[in-house]
Parts: C-alpha cells; sequence; structure tokens
C-alpha cells in the first residue's frame, strides 16, 4: 500500500512539473524596426488554441504587459505581448511615454504595421490556431486595438481596458471583431462627453460591442503600481482592486464568447 501510494505522489509531483507557463522573448520585424515582444503558452495544453494579443500601456512593453501575457497563458491561451515602440524601448517619465505613444498614435499606417506584425508571428506559432486571434490593450493599447477593431480589422475580438476614447479615426464600413470595453466611471481621460460620442459613434456603425463603466475607477485601475505613479507624476492614475477583478473577469467572459 505504501508503495502504491507513494508512485501516485511521484506521479502527481511529475505532471505538475510539465503543466507550466511557458514565457520566451522574440524578435521580429515591421520593415525596417525590429520589434522585442514576449510570447507566453501552457505547455501542458496540447495542440492548437487561440491567441490573444496584449498592447502595453504607454510605458512600453514592460513587465506588467508581460504579466498579462502570462495571465492569459494560465487560462489556456497563447499570449503574446508585442512592441509598439520598437527596440523593446520603455519610458519611466511621462514625457519619453507621451513622445512613443503619440509618434504611433499620429501614424496609422505604423501602427497598422507593427500591430500586423505581431499578429503574424503569433498566428505562425505551433500551439496557435491562426484563425482564431483577438487582441487586448491597455490605456494607449487600449486605444491601439480598438483603433484596429474600427478599421476593419479581421480579429475575433478586442478588448480596451482604461484605453483612450478620443482621437480615433473613422470607423469602417464593416466591422467584424466583437469588443469589450472595461472603463473608468471617474477616469478624466475619458469624461463623460466623449463616452458618450464614443458609444453614439459605435452605435451608429452597428459595431457588437459591450461597455463597462466601473463606478469610482480612474485611469490606470487595473495596474497595481498605477497610485505609485500617479503620486510621483501627480497623474490622475489609480489601482483600484475591485475593478481590475471585475473586469479580468468580464475579459474571460468575453473571450470565452468569441471563441466558442
Amino acid at each position: 500500500m505504501l508503495r502504491y501510494l507513494t508512485a501516485l505522489l511521484l506521479l502527481s509531483a511529475s505532471l505538475g512539473a510539465h503543466a507550466a507557463v511557458v514565457g520566451k522573448e522574440v524578435l521580429y520585424h515591421a520593415g525596417p524596426t525590429e520589434l522585442k515582444g514576449y510570447l507566453a503558452w501552457d505547455d501542458a495544453v496540447h495542440g492548437r488554441r487561440p491567441g490573444v494579443l496584449v498592447v502595453h500601456e504607454w510605458w512600453g512593453q514592460n513587465a506588467y504587459a508581460r504579466k498579462r501575457a502570462d495571465m492569459l497563458a494560465a487560462l489556456g491561451y497563447t499570449a503574446l505581448a508585442l512592441d509598439m515602440y520598437g527596440d523593446g524601448k520603455t519610458a519611466d517619465h511621462p514625457a519619453d511615454a507621451g513622445k512613443f505613444s503619440g509618434a504611433v498614435r499620429r501614424d496609422l499606417p505604423l501602427m497598422t504595421a507593427r500591430f500586423n506584425a505581431a499578429r503574424k508571428l503569433l498566428a505562425a506559432q505551433d500551439t496557435v490556431d491562426p484563425k482564431r486571434i483577438a487582441a487586448i490593450g491597455y490605456c494607449f493599447g487600449g486605444s491601439v486595438v480598438l483603433e484596429m477593431a474600427r478599421s476593419g480589422a479581421s480579429l475575433a475580438g478586442v478588448a480596451s481596458f482604461h484605453g483612450s476614447l478620443s482621437g480615433l479615426g473613422p470607423i469602417a464600413h464593416h466591422v467584424t471583431a466583437k469588443v469589450l470595453v472595461a472603463n473608468g466611471a471617474d477616469d478624466p481621460f475619458n469624461p463623460p462627453d466623449q463616452v458618450r460620442m464614443f458609444r453614439d459613434d459605435m452605435d451608429a456603425a452597428g459595431v457588437d460591442y459591450r461597455f463597462i463603466n466601473y463606478p469610482g475607477a480612474k485611469h490606470s485601475f487595473t495596474n497595481p503600481g498605477a497610485t505609485a505613479l500617479g503620486k510621483k507624476f501627480n497623474l490622475p492614475l489609480e489601482y483600484n482592486a475591485d475593478a481590475d477583478r471585475e473586469s479580468w473577469q468580464a475579459l474571460q467572459d468575453f473571450l470565452t464568447r468569441i471563441f466558442r
């Protein structure tokens, strides 16, 4: 009996050792620009599965974006935290973050090329079903994924977390991607008038979307480091644990629906 129990314990330990999220840095290009991404998947899941692109905040492809990729991998997806700035650049100061993000947001062809280069890389992975790709984004990244959906990109869906709702381009004639928007109701970067204009625009175009306003949540509410950054740079950034938890559950429900 003891020998049998020991064998079971050893087998359980062996299986547990193989069930782990794997992450690695990947290099790819958009034209002459080298981009540095982070790819994550669970090596205990066999076969192809949906892929999810993760577009970073205006700080760049940093530990927070990679953490979200790992969380998606733990849910059974293959995730790629992509690089929209090139050469893996990150910012430590809002002035640099604004410069980097502004250069991309003002150049839609550049944004599209870098997004599509990451999508091509993700779709080519052995662990990914290339017909089932979605994208999520945070702050700056939220505006990127909304822009991609509104431009008619062939994606199963996109989810924006505290992404900017202003300065977006026109909506294409036919939008196929389903959309989830997780917004802080007290985010001064997305005032009520801007929210209303965005929703009116999406309604008029017949986009399949869900908009969630989290009461009391400010900008960057999903990032545990947001409050400290807000105090350091006198910006209206604040982590909100309830909104973070609820919006992550909303994302899981959304991904289940679009990949059904």
